[in-house]
């Protein structure tokens, strides 16, 4: 087998390593849609203030495996982050051990010294961790919305609860002018590192057209529901949802300002948000969100909105 670097942006990528990831999610989340190519395009592409690789392991013409990972242009030295995958046909022939030596080799030639990968928790990923020496440093869960099960009721209960003294906007695609600058500013007080993200340090109006664009490109309509004071024009919290051509949507970040918070705004604004992505979208049936164990209060929110979680995932880290 032989490694390859490919660009995650380019159409090319996407149709090549499709095939593969089609047969790999269906037998690891068999529950979920059949992956799309704007599904694929989203995990593949360079985000806002990230270098991604892209090591495809090929045997002959055919991929048999991947390493993606995202290194924070902000942070010089921090970790590469990602997933690596090997395809059902291939595994157990070397391809992982290939990927994870070419990963540590490209992260050293950039300063860099830790690998982080995410996999779904089971008895394989422990083994193959176990192999390379990597260390479980951390555990995800992946919670999922029927927007049309009995969540719905809950859901709609929730967002007929205002909360005195506020008021909520919602927008599809771009932020509105008026709205953009205190999205930015609220935005800086995201603290959680996400797989294969930049942490914008000082985000900016251009920070979020970027994001917003990097969106479209993939196929993903941003759908944002915000919080204002009733008497104020700057957005105190926030919850985004990422519409595609699919019937599961991705939640983003719902974020409370400090000095707003535990007056039940997310639950407010989130519940606000999921009813109207139901409602404006017939094909969608499915939300799904990937939340740190240790975020207790979102993995909180999310099982009060009625999300239910079906898989968890281990973060591993292997050093260079």
């Amino acid at each position: 087998m032989k490694i390859r670097s490919l660009d995650g942006d380019a159409p090319a990528t996407i149709a090549a390593l499709l095939p593969g990831f089609r047969e790999t999610m269906s037998l690891e989340l068999p529950a979920d849609p059949p992956v799309t190519q704007a599904l694929l395009a989203r995990l593949f592409q360079r985000r806002h203030g990230t270098e991604r690789l892209v090591l495809v392991a090929y045997d002959g013409d055919t991929p048999a495996g991947v390493l993606k990972l995202g290194l924070d242009l902000g942070d010089p030295a921090g970790p590469g982050h990602g997933s690596l995958w090997v395809f059902p046909a291939f595994r157990r022939r070397g391809a992982g051990r290939l990927l994870a030596a070419a990963g540590l080799s490209a992260l050293r030639e950039r300063g860099r010294d830790l690998l982080l990968a995410d996999a779904p928790r089971g008895t394989a990923a422990e083994r193959f961790a176990a192999e390379l020496g990597a260390q479980c440093v951390g555990e995800t869960v992946r919670n999922r919305l029927r927007t049309a099960g009995p969540a719905r009721a809950v859901l709609e209960a929730a967002a007929s609860r205002p909360v005195p003294g506020y008021r909520l906007v919602s927008w599809d695609g771009p932020c509105p002018d008026d709205l953009v600058e205190s999205y930015a500013r609220a935005w800086s007080a995201l603290e959680e590192r996400v797989n294969g993200q930049a942490r914008i340090r000082r985000p900016s109006v251009a920070d979020v057209r970027a994001r917003e664009a990097e969106a479209a490109r993939a196929g993903h309509r941003p759908s944002v529901v915000a919080a204002l004071p009733e008497d104020g024009t700057g957005v105190v919290a926030y919850s985004t949802l990422f519409v595609r051509d699919s019937p599961m949507a991705d939640a983003g970040e719902t974020l409370v300002l400090p000095p707003h918070r535990r007056r039940s705004i997310a639950t407010w604004l989130k519940a606000e948000l999921m009813v109207r992505a139901a409602r404006d979208n017939d094909r969608l049936a499915l939300v799904q969100v990937f939340n740190d164990t240790a975020n207790t209060a979102v993995v909180a929110l999310n099982r009060k909105l009625g999300f239910e979680a079906d898989s968890h995932w281990s973060t591993y880290a292997l050093k260079a």
